[in-house]
């Protein structure tokens, strides 16, 4: 049984996201920067059960080749993915004229490249079978000044999503993202369970009624 690969699984978004699929009985591959931060993931998910298998990678979002890697070590283990999560992302405050360009730069990397990286690195395989999801976890709906860096990723991931769907949606390949209109937190109208709902119904949609965005507002 294909199952789901989540980039950047940490302990809210990511992992939540885990285990609601491992749930479903889906194999479940989780990425994220830090050995420790990859372990933890994968406990909890194997928790969630479900009686899938869990495989965790180490890899950062913004090392094309280390998350290259990643991914076809997670194919290698868990077979082809069905769905790809990407939640990675460089949340911080900064303002207009704040941060350098380098820095900007930087942010791009996690907050956008790294989705593309990983879209384009297990779309084509999905196209070829004729079915998959590409989800990427978004924000900031409207821009703001005090989120510079950040809602300039989160509209780059708006414009992912929708090219992804351009190049291949007409093969079967779902693309689309979950905005998330506010700060994550358990046991609050933004808990992480309630968000992976989301992820689970974009993934299980048939295709006459696919969504390309869905904005969780609490």
């Amino acid at each position: 049984m294909a199952g789901a690969v989540v980039i950047g699984a940490g302990p809210g978004i990511g992992q939540a996201v885990g285990r609601r699929f491992a749930r479903e009985g889906l194999p479940v591959g989780v990425v994220a920067r830090t050995d420790a931060t990859a372990g933890a993931a994968a406990e909890a998910v194997l928790r969630a059960g479900g009686g899938g298998a869990v495989a965790a990678r180490t890899a950062d979002s913004t090392d094309e080749a280390a998350l290259r890697a990643a991914l076809d070590g997670l194919a290698q283990e868990l077979g082809p993915p069905d769905v790809l999560v990407y939640n990675a992302a460089l949340i911080r405050p900064d303002t207009v004229g704040e941060l350098s360009a380098r820095e900007h730069l930087d942010a791009w990397a996690v907050n956008v490249v790294g989705a593309l990286t990983a879209a384009a690195h297990v779309a084509p395989g999905m196209a070829g079978r004729g079915r998959g999801t590409v989800l990427v976890t978004g924000g900031m709906p409207d821009p703001k000044p005090a989120y510079v860096s950040l809602s300039l990723g989160k509209a780059g991931v708006r414009a992912l999503v929708t090219l992804l769907d351009q190049t291949y949606g007409a093969s079967g390949v779902h693309a689309a993202s979950v905005t998330v209109d506010g700060p994550v937190a358990p046991g609050t109208a933004f808990d992480p369970d309630v968000i992976a709902e989301h992820y689970w119904r974009l993934h299980t949609q048939p295709r006459e009624a696919w969504e390309h965005e869905v904005v969780h507002r609490g």
